[in-house]
């Protein structure tokens, strides 16, 4: 069983496909007002007995008949609505990006040490699929933007840091390209990927929480899990975040091998 880590991330990103599109929503409250009609209550939520300021009473039997014929269900947020699903994919990705990118720079490191070409072609191999969660983390981003802030871009701290980010990273393959000797090539890169590692942490992590950000947590936002992220959506984000970081780990050694594979070809070529 040398596989089982890829079977677990394959079941557990089926499962988080089948119950993140599938799991309904938690219906919004209405309250009648007998002047103004029905008032939709999107940040309401039902309790199971009396609700401080919200009534004397416990709720009526069919109202709690109601809510446990499907007893999980997403919560219903304001601006997020069906969109909240999308904390099951964007989110994940980049943790898997950076985990990627993590694995690349420790090769790097490991090279400047050593200066063994096969340290040098895990860092590329980690790049390269890193860069790919990257491009998909800014694809579902900005499907997310458009959805609850009305625009495909926004002027956000942390979606420019991550732009920029991703340009740093596509420079690191500029570079090797552009240098025709393999190790000198391979040097400079590891001594650029270093720092490349450090912009992304700064971009990503430091600046959206010393400026303005619309993004959950950042620039004096409460952090999303202090209100959205409840038990339900923890239930299904967190074996979310894992099998997206087991897939991209997947992805990284089948890039790593077919990366020796074109070495080993190249050698054979030139002999």
């Amino acid at each position: 069983m040398r596989h089982w880590w890829k079977a677990l991330g394959i079941a557990l990103l089926f499962g988080v496909v089948l119950l993140g599109l599938r799991t309904p929503l938690s219906p919004a409250l209405v309250h009648q007002d007998p002047e103004a009609g029905p008032i939709t209550l999107y940040d309401a939520f039902w309790t199971g007995a009396t609700g401080s300021g919200i009534a004397e009473t416990p709720c009526g039997p069919m109202v709690v008949r109601a809510n446990t014929l499907e007893p999980f269900r997403f919560p219903h947020r304001s601006l997020l609505n069906e969109s909240v699903r999308n904390l099951f994919f964007h989110v994940p990705m980049w943790f898997a990006m950076m985990v990627l990118m993590t694995i690349s720079v420790v090769h790097s490191v490991r090279y400047l040490r050593g200066y063994d070409l096969a340290q040098d072609d895990g860092a590329l191999s980690a790049a390269h699929v890193g860069l790919l969660f990257a491009v998909l983390g800014l694809v579902t981003g900005s499907i997310w933007a458009r959805v609850t802030w009305g625009g495909w871009w926004t002027d956000d701290t942390k979606l420019n840091g991550a732009a920029v980010t991703t340009l740093i990273y596509c420079a690191y393959l500029v570079l090797r390209g552009s240098v025709p000797d393999e190790r000198k090539a391979a040097r400079l890169a590891a001594v650029y990927n270093i720092f490349a590692y450090v912009l992304m942490v700064v971009f990503l992590m430091v600046l959206p929480r010393l400026s303005d950000s619309l993004h959950p947590g950042n620039g004096g936002n409460p952090a999303f899990n202090q209100y959205d992220l409840d038990d339900r959506l923890r239930l299904v984000f967190y074996p979310a975040v894992l099998g997206w970081i087991l897939l991209a780990t997947w992805a990284y050694t089948l890039a790593r091998r077919t990366r020796h594979l074109q070495t080993l070809l190249h050698h054979a070529h030139d002999a």
